[in-house]
């Protein structure tokens, strides 16, 4: 159970387009965003700065999506990775390619470009930072400095919520949690302390 009860419906009305937007795709609205209402300049810098970072640039949806959740798992957040799971799945990723996720390196499913950048997500949330100077040159060879940037940026976002939802121990939704039951147990993945 979250450590911090999430605001109900009522609770947050300037968060209403949430819930609409929610109601219209028969999903639910993440709890962690209602616990964030408590504070709407956080939510509110937090909605848009995930716009940037996902929804906007050069690099495809799919591919952050993929770097978020695989930066997650390697993290330890099963809560961001269920939620990344059913995000990636929404936006056109092959139920295959989602069961070969952890295994990216082998799975003849990943091109080289998107290992490399795979690598990155889980060489940078690792205590100390992983990353080498040889993983640069390799995200050279299919990045500019711009996508590497917008990479960056979707590992530095999920960080921030690998750290709350992990220490709130956040509630998980039926949707994600669907999700990475069907696809993420085999890596592992289990709900813990998002129950």
């Amino acid at each position: 159970m979250s450590r911090l009860r999430p605001l109900k419906r009522e609770e947050m009305p300037q968060f209403e387009d949430l819930f609409s937007d929610a109601d219209r795709r028969g999903r639910e609205v993440p709890n962690l965003l209602r616990v964030l209402a408590r504070k709407p300049e956080i939510l509110k810098a937090l909605r848009e700065l995930r716009r940037v970072t996902i929804s906007d640039g050069k690099v495809s949806k799919e591919l952050k999506n993929m770097v978020a959740q695989l930066s997650s798992l390697s993290a330890g957040c099963n809560y961001c990775a269920a939620h990344n799971a059913g995000f990636a799945i929404d936006m056109g990723l092959s139920p295959e390619k989602e069961d070969q996720l952890w295994s990216y390196e082998t799975s003849d499913l990943f091109t080289e470009a998107e290992r490399v950048a795979l690598r990155l997500a889980q060489s940078a949330v690792q205590s100390p930072n992983a990353v080498t100077d040889e993983d640069f040159d390799n995200l050279k060879q299919f990045y500019d400095e711009e996508e590497i940037v917008e990479l960056l940026s979707v590992i530095g976002v999920f960080g921030f919520y690998n750290r709350v939802n992990d220490t709130l121990a956040t509630e998980l939704e039926s949707y994600p949690r669907s999700i990475a039951e069907r696809h993420l147990t085999k890596t592992g993945w289990v709900i813990g302390k998002h129950e």
